[in-house]
């Protein structure tokens, strides 16, 4: 079956791909992949974002866990969550590949984040600063990244943070 052609998504509804239908349902008629899954991770960021002003939203951060791409449409409230998940069964294999890598690497960017908030001897002021840092420096830019490869941008594995770059951001912090 091409993936231009009818895709089964649930056993028992048809899906007809077409970029008309993708686009009227916010979802890439060329990419076949909806922002919508990023939501997932732009509201732990934007917590995030709020710790230095309110720290209390840490308990927040840490109640975040990894979510794959059909897990979110299928828990979501998105209007054609079915769609969705059918338009990820078609996505071109290597754009899927490099979403999931870049994916994989967010999720551990903000298990990371969450293992420095949990096991953290420093005082919280200071673990929000080395936290938003690694908000910054590794994961902002990996979501930009994915929202590249979901709305089109050419298939490219993302750069690996410089481990450097943030330790030394981290460092400078504590001169």
């Amino acid at each position: 079956m091409s993936v231009q052609g009818r895709m089964e998504a649930t056993g028992v509804d048809d899906f007809v791909l077409t970029p008309q239908r993708l686009a009227e349902a916010n979802i890439h008629p060329d990419t076949r992949l909806a922002t919508d899954y990023l939501n997932h991770f732009n509201e732990v960021v934007m917590l995030i974002d709020m710790l230095p002003v309110m720290p209390e939203c840490v308990s927040d951060v840490l109640d975040w866990s990894p979510c794959s791409y059909p897990e979110h449409f299928r828990a979501s409230h998105f209007k054609h969550r079915d769609l969705a998940i059918a338009a990820y069964n078609a996505v071109e294999p290597e754009r899927r590949k490099a979403l999931e890598a870049t994916i994989g690497m967010l999720d551990q960017a903000l298990l990371s984040v969450q293992r420095m908030i949990a096991n953290e001897d420093l005082p919280i002021d200071h673990t929000i600063m080395r936290v938003t840092n690694v908000a910054e420096h590794q994961i902002k830019p990996l979501l930009e990244h994915a929202s590249g490869l979901i709305n089109g941008a050419p298939v490219s594995d993302p750069e690996p943070a410089d481990p450097n770059a943030v330790q030394m951001a981290i460092d400078a912090l504590f001169e």
